[in-house]
């Protein structure tokens, strides 16, 4: 199923144009407002036309209107009358070369529309100043005392003399014909403008077309009525565009009213993309048979939960969140508190939700979800990010709503535990419906080969608190201390908002902590930055360049060539073709070797690693842990960050237990890795209240 061009598309505005356009909006505000009031940033109204350039590039002209009026208003709020016009100027030479770009036209059509444009522009600033009489005084008064002053300048030298009085006659010659001559500066401003952004923003278009700006939940208007289920599956395929084979094939499935449904596939088994032809999104091949529409996001129709809950938050508070986006007489119909209570979030309805832990917002998804009362619920890997006991509590939670609620859920998921509360469980392989999956690996313990060094890297009573001395004030690290070594592979366990991926940022030296210090090799990390390397949970969002090899390049520096770029992704087990391959192509388990391929390319001291085995199959989670093993016996030190003690334990030497900024218990079992060598930490029933 192709992408359905923009000028074919007819009606409101569709999600995807929505949120693009309030995210552009927003970069084009802090750009023109930073640049505005800030002098040493007045280069970024440079750049201001880029985000609304791209958005005229991808969209419908109303998408790039939408997102106009919206930044002109809060600009003209923040900074005032000038950088709100500086938002309409960028926005013209943005809808000129963007669209001019998306409908393949050249230079004579810019230079067209940029005429008629200056035209507009110079009707507008002569009809505002003569409807401001006085503004246009005192803008005349300002240039006749400039005229005279530069006139009486002159006048002291003979031979300038003539040269003042031209000026002064020049100057009562345009005041004269001011609306003439005005009016035409401006417009030959525009084209001048337009010439030139057609060289400069189209190509920085052309660099940026390969970012994804498809919708993949987009589906055809339903004009039916909301009726999702039951909902039948019949000899269903999709093959999404420019690829070679099908995502789904052959795929006969019925879902009920009131069903617990799991679906259990590896990475890439074409799970997500049922969802999304459950969710309203036609197939390629075969038919879906419902008896109204699906209702996405609608009341009584089909809600979805993703694997990453900070996607879906958009309230700032809690209560606000669960009735986001509802008219407000829908909103005054749910039962904010019930809701919170029944998904375990009772009482925090006026809490932040920048504040909740991954868990929680987890949880606050599901609540949204419920407000709307939908007869279908889909939770898209929605168990993945968070830890054991919050994925056992979200299954339940999940289970019991066909029964409190008649809705069925369809639990998307790789893990066999999650599935095994289900009414039925749908096994996919590449794409097909199969009885049952083959066994998956499980990683093995792998024993050191290399013994550790002295310690790299040392806290002492670290402790944060974000918006510190404000009301917003949340702690996260009470004094920890710890100790690494060269060479050692440590592994931090601790619950969802126990502080794991603070102490993560505070030792990759990304935040200082508010009190106590984290030092590398004796010197602040902070200062350090780039020694330590610190691999995000979602390894997509450290991915910015087009290509894998692009990629690793950059984070190699100048002299990263082919050669140490292959040599990286020979680290990582990774074919040396994948170079060649778009960012945009790659699983999950191929993004989060790519970074750390690039970390090895950088030559960091230590890695820190936030959730590396997050949202991967077990393939791929023993595939992880076999590499990180084989850094580790290359004498790179490893900080891994997860909540998956069993799988990480197989790689790690020691344990730390962080609960609630605290830590609470230290694992240090000492085990010999070979005759002679020094004793190495192993992760095997541990000690409590041993130093780290």
């Amino acid at each position: 199923m192709t992408e359905t061009p923009a000028a074919s598309l007819r009606g409101p505005l569709r999600p995807i144009e929505l949120a693009t356009a309030a995210v552009m909006a927003g970069l084009t505000v802090g750009l023109i407002t930073v640049g505005s009031l800030v002098p040493m940033a007045a280069a970024l109204q440079l750049v201001a036309a880029v985000p609304l350039g791209l958005l005229a590039h991808r969209y419908r002209l109303r998408a790039l209107v939408t997102a106009t009026i919206a930044a002109t208003l809060v600009t003209f709020v923040a900074a005032g009358i000038m950088p709100a016009l500086g938002v309409l100027g960028a926005a013209t030479l943005a809808g000129i070369i963007g669209t001019v770009k998306r409908r393949g036209g050249g230079l004579a059509t810019v230079l067209m529309w940029s005429v008629v444009a200056g035209a507009g522009w110079s009707l507008f600033t002569v009809g505002t100043l003569l409807l401001f009489s006085r503004t246009r005084q005192l803008f005349f008064d300002a240039i006749r005392n400039t005229a005279q002053g530069i006139q009486n300048l002159a006048a002291r030298q003979s031979q300038l003399e003539p040269l003042g009085r031209m000026a002064a006659e020049a100057t009562d010659a345009v005041l004269r014909w001011w609306w003439l001559y005005i009016g035409a500066s401006v417009a030959l401003g525009v084209v001048t403008s337009a010439v030139i952004s057609w060289f400069v923003l189209g190509s920085v278009l052309d660099r940026l077309a390969w970012l994804p700006g498809s919708d993949r939940l987009d589906a055809p208007t339903d004009d039916r009525p909301v009726a999702p289920l039951p909902v039948s599956l019949h000899d269903v395929g999709y093959r999404y565009e420019g690829a070679s084979t099908d995502a789904l094939a052959g795929i006969e499935l019925t879902i009920g009213p009131a069903e617990f449904v799991a679906v259990v596939g590896h990475n890439g088994s074409g799970k997500s993309t049922l969802t999304r032809v459950l969710a309203g999104r036609p197939p390629t091949t075969g038919t879906v048979r419902r008896p109204g529409s699906a209702g996405l996001g609608e009341l009584g129709g089909t809600a979805l939960v993703l694997q990453r809950p900070e996607s879906q938050t958009l309230g700032v508070s809690v209560a606000d969140d669960v009735v986001w986006g509802l008219s407000a007489e829908l909103a005054g119909e749910v039962d904010v508190d019930g809701l919170l209570t029944e998904v375990g979030l009772a009482g925090m309805g006026a809490r932040e939700t920048a504040t909740l832990s991954g868990g929680q917002q987890q949880r606050l998804a599901v609540a949204a979800a419920l407000a709307r009362r939908p007869a279908l619920l889909i939770a898209d890997e929605a168990t993945s990010m968070i830890d054991p006991d919050g994925r056992r509590d979200l299954v339940a939670l999940l289970a019991e709503l066909p029964r409190r609620h008649g809705t069925a859920v369809v639990l998307v998921t790789h893990h066999e535990a999650d599935a095994s509360a289900a009414d039925r469980v749908i096994h996919l392989a590449n794409g097909r419906m199969v009885e049952h999956l083959a066994s998956w690996p499980q990683p093995a313990r792998d024993q050191r080969r290399r013994p550790m060094g002295a310690p790299i890297l040392e806290l002492a009573g670290v402790r944060h608190t974000y918006n510190r001395g404000t009301p917003w004030e949340a702690p996260a690290l009470h004094g920890v201390d710890l100790s690494v070594r060269q060479g050692e592979a440590l592994l931090i366990v601790g619950g969802n908002g126990s502080g794991k991926s603070t102490l993560a940022w505070i030792m990759a030296g990304l935040v200082a902590p508010s009190e106590g210090r984290c030092t590398l090799r004796g010197a602040p990390v902070d200062k350090k930055i780039g020694d330590i390397a610190l691999a995000f949970q979602h390894s997509r969002l450290q991915l910015q360049k087009q290509t894998v090899g692009a990629e690793i390049a950059d984070w190699g520096g100048r002299a990263t060539g082919s050669g140490a770029v292959g040599q990286a992704l020979d680290a990582v087990g990774l074919d040396r073709r994948l170079a060649a391959r778009s960012i945009e192509e790659l699983s999950g388990g191929q993004a989060k070797r790519v970074v750390l391929a690039a970390m090895v390319a950088s030559r960091p001291q230590v890695v820190v690693l936030d959730e590396p085995l997050a949202g991967l199959d077990p393939q791929g989670r023993a595939e992880i842990v076999e590499l990180l093993a084989r850094l580790r016996d290359s004498g790179l030190t490893l900080i891994v960050i997860s909540h998956d003690v069993a799988d990480m334990a197989a790689v790690c030497d020691r344990t730390v237990h962080l609960d609630s900024g605290v830590i609470a218990e230290t694992a240090r079992q000492p085990v010999t890795a070979a005759a002679g060598r020094e004793p190495v930490w192993r992760l095997d029933n541990p000690p409590h209240n041993e130093p780290g």
